[in-house]
């Protein structure tokens, strides 16, 4: 406010910045309602994983009398041996996808073992699935949350700000040339009075002679 030149010329480059700002909000406000959508669907995609988990880890839970009364070795039964995590875009956001979990399962007679063994390695291997694709979905989850908030505040940057002084200074330099205009005005029929005033004496002065 304290810079704006008060001339025709920066009114036209305010219309101009005006015409653009207005042109541009609309394609912005409907990123962040695209945003904001995927955003939610993140959230529920995080919110089944762990319902999930929680399920899983209950499972699990649910052998470990059977475990602690166990005579066989069972560590490092199951192992995590790939873990394949790429990024997919969503709407200009690189969100990390779970492609794939592979695990090695040590070799066991069915005969040899508890009857629990089978279910056991499921529950195992549920678990560990579900703590990768929770990492994952938060992850995905983070990371769209951060665009609706950049988007968010690029929205309010063109609403709250950049428009309302656009138009401010739009109104403030039309005021100040309307002004100017009006002064013009009066100070040229000041001067056409004062002429006339002139002539009409100096026609007086004729006629007295």
């Amino acid at each position: 406010m304290a810079n704006l030149s008060l001339n025709k010329s920066s009114l036209q480059l305010q219309r101009s910045r005006l015409a653009m700002y207005e042109r541009f909000l609309p394609s912005l406000d409907l990123k962040k309602q695209q945003l904001t959508a995927e955003s939610k669907k993140t959230d529920l995609e995080l919110t089944a994983a762990e319902q999930g988990a929680g399920m899983a880890s209950r499972s699990l839970s649910g052998l470990l009398p059977i475990l602690g009364a166990a005579t066989m070795k069972l560590s490092g039964l199951v192992r995590i041996i790939r873990v394949d995590v790429g990024e997919e875009d969503v709407l200009g956001v690189r969100l990390p996808v779970l492609r794939a979990v592979e695990f090695h399962t040590d070799e066991y007679s069915t005969l040899a073992t508890p009857f629990w063994i089978d279910n056991l390695v499921r529950c195992i291997k549920e678990v560990a699935a579900y703590r990768i694709r929770l990492h994952v979905y938060r992850e995905r989850a983070a990371r769209m949350r951060e665009a609706v908030r950049r988007i968010t505040q690029r929205v309010n940057l063109f609403e709250k700000v950049l428009i309302p002084n656009a138009r401010r200074d739009i109104a403030r330099i039309r005021i100040f040339l309307d002004d100017i205009e009006r002064a013009a005005v009066v100070t040229s029929k000041i001067a056409k009075a004062k002429r006339a005033r002139a002539q009409a004496s100096a026609d007086g002065s004729r006629e007295i002679r």
